[in-house]
């Protein structure tokens, strides 16, 4: 397996931070965009740049509302996007000569 065949909309440093954060939480829940900006300590611009390239290939799912007057977004990956990951993780493993 070679490089070129890893998951391009994964591959990018930036998503792949994204991906992997929120595959940190089951499947259904969500963050909202300002921790996850946190937790990432990216600009919101930045990441939103990033998550739009996401949403585009189906890998995460972004909800807008309000809470009260303020306008919130939450953020989740969808299932497909946990099995692009997951694959991607086989890749990686399998590239850097671990089982799989």
């Amino acid at each position: 397996m070679t490089e070129a065949e890893l998951d391009p909309v994964i591959h990018s440093q930036a998503r792949l931070r994204v991906v992997a954060t929120l595959a940190t939480f089951p499947a259904g829940d969500r963050i909202t965009f300002t921790k996850l900006q946190q937790l990432l300590d990216m600009t919101p611009g930045n990441l939103s740049t990033h998550l739009r390239k996401l949403e585009d290939a189906e890998y995460v799912e972004v909800v807008k509302s309000f809470q009260g007057r303020s306008p919130v977004t939450h953020l989740s990956l969808t299932s497909r996007g946990r099995l692009a990951f997951e694959e991607y993780a086989a890749a990686v493993t399998k590239i850097l000569g671990g089982s799989s």
